[in-house]
């Protein structure tokens, strides 16, 4: 008889039931979490790029040799797509360079990466005040916590724009983009070993402007 009684009782089913539930209610929970801070990641991400563009267009160039290497011998002819470079100018840990025999400057690279702050050889990015904010220009890691620089890519190009012995240089299609980026997962990552997702591409291009290290 006990042992009938026993099968029969339902003591105890609704902390059961409740168990399985706050498991799947916990997983979407935190999921909704995770993929709204990763949402906000790509947002941040975005952002940066379109500042780094907008301050190397505004900005000394990464790649110094950039001011001279369009030709020259008819001057006022136009500086046709391809006459120089790209000049795809990155870090790769404490050194950065620029491909195609671009001359790299890493004071004017990280005038972009850090905006008008200290400039110092590292990752790091230094607090702006908001009194400081009425003088000095933000740079792309202000955009988007946790940036390095060797996320960063920032490529001069010839489209066909300027003409030859223009002063101040020929004027280059500049694009920034990031690499090696993932998405964090905090709570999926921790609880459910869900693995980072490698954030696709974003870039933003603009036109060269007077390159010179003070915003107009």
């Amino acid at each position: 008889m006990m042992i009938r009684r026993f099968a029969k009782s339902e003591d105890g089913s609704a902390m059961v039931e409740m168990a399985i539930v706050s498991t799947l209610l916990f997983a979407l929970t935190l999921g909704f979490v995770d993929f709204g801070y990763a949402l906000y990641q790509w947002n941040a991400a975005t952002k940066a790029v379109q500042i780094g563009a907008r301050l190397a267009s505004i900005s000394d160039p990464a790649a110094t040799n950039l001011t001279a290497s369009a030709p020259t011998t008819s001057p006022g002819a136009p500086v046709v797509a391809g006459a120089y470079g790209p000049f795809v100018c990155t870090y790769s840990g404490n050194t950065g360079s620029c491909s195609n025999g671009g001359t790299f400057n890493a004071t004017n690279f990280s005038r972009i990466f850090r905006g008008d702050t200290a400039v110092t050889n590292d990752n790091t990015c230094p607090t702006i005040t908001a009194a400081q904010r009425l003088t000095m220009r933000p740079g792309m890691c202000h955009f988007f916590p946790g940036l390095q620089r060797d996320n960063i890519v920032i490529t001069y190009s010839a489209t066909g724009l300027g003409y030859q012995t223009r002063v101040g240089g020929p004027v280059p299609t500049i694009t920034v983009n990031l690499q090696n980026m993932t998405y964090q997962f905090f709570f999926l990552g921790g609880l459910y070993g869900f693995g980072n997702m490698t954030m696709p591409s974003m870039l933003s291009t603009v036109t060269g402007e007077d390159l010179k290290s003070t915003a107009s």
